[in-house]
């Protein structure tokens, strides 16, 4: 999520959404003035329906026959869509239907928890 406006937002579209890697969970009473990433993508939602998936550090995504699944720590990452909640994902979660339009992640990982 540029800070300027870009000429363009277009991508290599190897996915139908957009990746946040490096996300920073908000801190309760942190004194930073800035706006969160969560308030960035929540904001960026404001204006668009493609979903982000934010990935904390650590973390990657395999994208392989038709299939994408999370990988890397415990630590896992967020699915934010426009009008829901964000949902968290842990390592092995099959996130496959977010490659479909109108899809959400599914919440069932490749070891059959979440």
């Amino acid at each position: 999520m540029p800070i300027v406006e870009p000429p363009s937002f277009r991508t290599l579209g190897l996915v139908p959404f957009q990746i946040n890697p490096h996300y920073l969970d908000p801190r309760p009473g942190d004194t930073h003035q800035g706006e969160t990433r969560e308030e960035r993508i929540l904001q960026y939602l404001e204006e668009s329906v493609t979903p982000v998936i934010a990935m904390r550090e650590g973390t990657w995504m395999r994208v392989h026959d038709s299939r994408a699944v999370l990988g890397g720590l415990e630590v896992g990452a967020r699915v934010f869509r426009r009008g829901v909640e964000p949902v968290e994902i842990g390592p092995g979660t099959d996130v496959t239907a977010l490659l479909h339009s109108d899809s959400g992640p599914s919440h069932t990982s490749s070891t059959g928890t979440h």
